[in-house]
């Protein structure tokens, strides 16, 4: 299976943004086994190149573990050199797309206009990522599709368990998801069960 397919497999990408450096095994496994296949890592989280790799190595072939708001090139660079298997960014800056394309790695830009998901495309974007979703919803996505259906989107931004579906069902390849999956509350507690069944929702919800 390609990165990308496994990327998308599930319909759901996990933002794991500044979690506690030394439970990010535990939370990615969790994940994994609630049957999330996509492990982003925001670049702003405390240790991530290093987050990156320990969740490489607990999750093995069952997920695809990138790095998320990568803002430049050089951000880039760093991430894929820590061993990230996909760029997401919350914005359009073709530096970044160049350097993941060169590395033949998947990447997925923020936009949030019709022109910027088109030029994202033209620069390279293997996926645009949607961002903000939940200031554009559902219906943004689906008046897209007659003429931008040639590029996958990927919404992120306010996506929960209640409204993945109306994303995915409006042409959505797969949805980012991140403090309403990642819940703060089961992260305090440290209760890896619960974490995997919340995720095992999110998943559940997406296959529609």
């Amino acid at each position: 299976m390609k990165n990308i397919d496994k990327l998308l497999e599930s319909g759901v990408v996990a933002v794991m943004r500044k979690l506690p450096f030394e439970n990010i095994e535990d939370i990615a496994l969790a994940l994994v086994e609630g049957g999330v296949t996509g492990l982003e890592v925001t670049v702003d989280s405390d240790r991530a190149y290093e987050a990156i790799q320990k969740c490489k190595a607990v999750v093995g072939d069952r997920a695809i573990v990138g790095a998320g708001t990568v803002l430049n090139g050089e951000h880039a660079e760093e991430a894929i050199e820590a061993g990230a298997e996909f760029i997401f960014a919350p914005i359009l800056d073709e530096e970044t797309i160049k350097v993941a394309n060169k590395h033949q790695v998947i990447v997925i830009p923020g936009v949030f206009t019709p022109t910027e998901a088109q030029q994202a495309y033209l620069y390279g974007a293997d996926i645009v990522k949607v961002f903000p979703a939940d200031s554009l919803g559902p219906a943004f996505i689906k008046g897209l599709q007659g003429p931008l259906s040639h590029i996958p989107m990927m919404p992120t931004g306010g996506i929960d368990e209640t409204n993945i579906a109306s994303f995915i069902k409006a042409g959505a390849v797969a949805a980012g998801a991140g403090g309403s999956l990642l819940k703060k509350s089961l992260i305090e507690q440290q209760d890896w069960q619960g974490l995997r069944d919340h995720a095992a929702k999110f998943v559940e919800a997406a296959r529609v």
